[in-house]
């Protein structure tokens, strides 16, 4: 019988951004000059593996500087040492994020091969180290990165590899084949760069990488195709929030239009209904190996769009998080079996207990996908990577809960929540939604698509209900507002290609899933 893994399905974003925290923190090879992991799997085999110094340092310094400014986290001060260290260390033979050739012992060998799918990892350290900690090296090191990519890399002509090899002594790695999977990815940090520090060139190169992506892959009817975008399902999904990004720093809404277009139509080619997204999309694939950033690509995409208006955004956002994110997090560690380890290597220390939080590769249904994976054994998998881009997505889901703006307090997501303006009860885990407002403020409280009849307190006076939301005027202070809104149970098929899955909801959680015989899974078997 399949093993349901125990308190998985939590329901509080901040403890999950805790737990991933943690995770990230525990993530350096002692062995290594304490660079960073990045492999890290548990089946068939439990262990930690490879330092991605040029990769690695930009998604944990995002995520976790990300969670120590979104919800006031004391952070390990020694892991963000370590991993600036690490990113600066990527750096110091080129204004470029390099990474060594092999495998390496204390820190030894130098940062020499370009992988250009890299750029986006090295600028999401260079920004979050100048905004959360007023690096001037970062910022500096940002600068000259921006005119190295410039002197070498030409729109229509693509990088001059063999002058990059003769200036800078640089070997330009060929791994992935498209503009997507490759330099397009960059838009986003380079946005955020420019939103922390107002560098004017880190926002003309984002939209120099925008304009090409726009030409080539990202059209006006929101297609889909693998030789234009490539099979790595997560470069695409990144390069869509990275344009959603851009879109509302300079609200831009033709471009805005555009991001809306390819979520509505081309997304679907690598998701499900509850945001699984699949890891590669090669037309072969036959098993449901996710990939939790991908997830959290869309989540960052549908904050954005319901943030612009689109409320039913909003509702797809709080299914993608209750019914993916959230469940799939590793929480439950006792199945991970301790690998043999008498030659002490620091891979093999303490895995299970250095994953406890992390994300990585899940189906829907659980973290061991049916069918075969690249070998003859299926093999479960956390990389690190994944741990930092999710985290960072989840700390998006945790500022859009409550938003206060000049209109008022915009109540977005139905969890349990509260700030110095606002109190809320979530009816997944209260008997009622209930709101209790702090400070006088006019509120809006989204109301979810699959509610049917509505009970409102008098008190607060008769709301008036436009674009998906509950507006009231004036509602009392510090009185409870409570919303009498049952959460519905229906069985929904969850669809990707020609795979199915049946799941049974409670309003957008998920508390039974189909799970094909499997263990590790999520849910009670449906």
């Amino acid at each position: 019988m399949p093993t349901q893994l125990a308190d998985i399905n939590t329901t509080d974003i901040a403890d999950a951004i805790r737990l991933g925290c943690r995770c990230m923190s525990l993530a350096f090879n002692s062995q290594d000059g304490d660079m960073p992991y990045g492999g890290a799997k548990v089946r068939p085999v439990a262990e930690l593996s490879g330092s991605f110094e040029s990769h690695i340092p930009g998604r944990h310094l995002n995520a976790l500087l990300n969670a120590e400014d979104a919800l006031g986290l004391a952070l390990d001060e020694n892991a963000i040492d370590k991993h600036a260290r690490a990113a600066f260390f990527s750096y110091s033979q080129a204004p470029l994020p390099l990474h060594r050739v092999g495998q390496h012992r204390d820190g030894a060998g130098i940062p020499s091969e370009l992988s250009d799918h890299d750029l986006r990892e090295g600028f999401h350290a260079l920004y979050a180290l100048a905004k959360y900690r007023d690096s001037d090296r970062a910022r500096q090191l940002a600068a000259q990165s921006i005119e190295t990519i410039n002197t070498y890399w030409l729109p229509d002509e693509a990088w001059q590899t063999e002058r990059i090899g003769r200036e800078l002594g640089v070997a330009f790695q060929q791994g992935y084949g498209t503009f997507i999977q490759r330099p397009a990815r960059a838009i986003g940090p380079l946005v955020k760069h420019y939103r922390a520090t107002g560098y004017g060139p880190a926002l003309q190169l984002a939209l120099a990488l925008a304009d090409k992506a726009l030409r080539e892959c990202f059209r006006p009817d929101g297609a889909f195709a693998n030789d234009l975008f490539g099979t790595h399902a997560h470069s695409t999904t990144s390069v869509m929030s990275s344009l959603a990004q851009l879109a509302d720093l300079l609200q831009d809404t033709p471009l805005m239009a555009r991001v809306k277009s390819f979520y509505d139509n081309g997304l679907w080619a690598l998701r499900d209904q509850i945001g699984w997204s699949i890891e590669v999309s090669d037309p072969a694939t036959n098993c449901l190996r996710g990939e939790s950033n991908n997830s959290g690509d869309i989540l960052e995409t549908a904050l954005i769009l319901g943030r612009w208006g689109h409320a039913e955004y909003y509702a797809d956002a709080e299914r993608i998080l209750r019914g993916h994110l959230l469940p799939s997090q590793l929480r439950d560690v006792s199945f991970i079996i301790e690998p043999d380890n008498r030659e002490n290597i620091d891979g093999r220390s303490d895995v299970a207990d250095r994953l406890r939080g992390a994300f990585g590769f899940p189906a829907p249904y659980g973290h061991e996908p049916v069918g075969i994976w690249q070998s003859d054994k299926p093999r479960i998998g956390f990389n690190l990577d994944i741990v930092g881009g999710t985290v960072a997505s989840l700390c998006e889901a945790y500022r859009e809960i409550a938003r206060s703006d000049e209109s008022g307090i915009w109540v977005n997501l139905l969890f349990d929540h509260q700030t110095d303006a606002i109190e809320i009860q979530s009816p997944y885990t209260h008997p009622h939604w209930a709101v209790r407002l702090k400070k006088p403020a006019a509120l809006h409280l989204r109301l979810p698509p699959w509610a049917g009849t509505v009970d409102i307190d008098e008190a607060a006076g008769a709301p008036i209900f436009a674009n998906g939301y509950l507006h009231f005027a004036a509602p009392p202070v510090n009185r409870w507002l409570h919303i009498g809104c049952e959460l519905p149970v229906r069985e929904e098929t969850l669809t990707w290609r020609n795979q199915s899955v049946r799941a049974r909801f409670r309003g957008d959680a998920i508390t039974a899933m189909q799970n094909f015989d499997q263990d590790l899974t999520f849910f009670d078997p449906l």
